[in-house]
């Protein structure tokens, strides 16, 4: 499976794709290290680019940058939550699929939160410019509908639970990234004032 051809398959093609996805056979580590490792890292490339040395302009105040060592430990932590972060949703997905009359398998699972993240992933190259955010948010967005798709049908949820199942595990996921979020804000504080110190030495 050529990364690019599923990357163009999951976002394209959603419905045939997921038809390819469920006969694979695939370990949570290749799948983690193979796929969701290189796309999460778009994000965290593009989004320390966009930080550090593009900046965040400010009227009044002119574009405000974070320094690269702490731009570099942002990074890091946030590709690492990243990972974590799909990981944990793929055992939300698992735990919650009888309740939604699905099927619980750990591995189709993860593939769900793994190739359902595309979208969002591939989008967080625009990071390198802040100001387009937004643009990523809508890619996220279609990201939920390619998951609804990815529980029919690796999960077996049937169609009339299956946008419920969808909008449980999204704010299951809105959930985590909030928490994440705060222990990234967190490790980015204390890089700054690392950085900071030691300027001052």
């Amino acid at each position: 499976m050529a990364i690019v051809d599923r990357i163009k398959g999951i976002c394209l093609k959603p419905k045939d794709e997921w038809q390819a996805i469920e006969g694979e056979s695939t370990s949570a580590a290749d799948l983690l290290k193979s796929y969701a490792l290189p796309l999460a890292a778009i994000g965290a490339v593009a989004g320390f680019i966009g930080m550090s040395f593009i900046g965040i302009s400010v009227p009044f105040i002119g574009s405000i940058r974070t320094p690269i060592a702490s731009g570099v430990i942002r990074a890091v932590v946030q590709l690492a939550i990243a990972l974590v972060v799909v990981y944990v949703l793929g055992l939300i997905i698992d735990a919650l699929a009888p309740k939604f009359g699905a099927q619980p398998n750990k591995s189709q699972a993860l593939k769900v939160a793994v190739y359902s993240s595309t979208p969002g992933w591939i989008a967080g190259v625009l990071g390198i410019l802040p100001s387009l955010g937004i643009l990523t948010l809508i890619a996220s967005c279609y990201g939920i509908y390619v998951m609804y798709l990815g529980l029919m049908q690796l999960m077996k949820a049937p169609k009339e639970k299956a946008v419920m199942y969808t909008v449980v595990i999204i704010a299951c996921a809105v959930g985590l990234m909030i928490v994440t979020g705060l222990v990234l804000g967190a490790f980015a504080g204390a890089g700054m004032m690392a950085t900071g110190a030691a300027g001052l030495r």
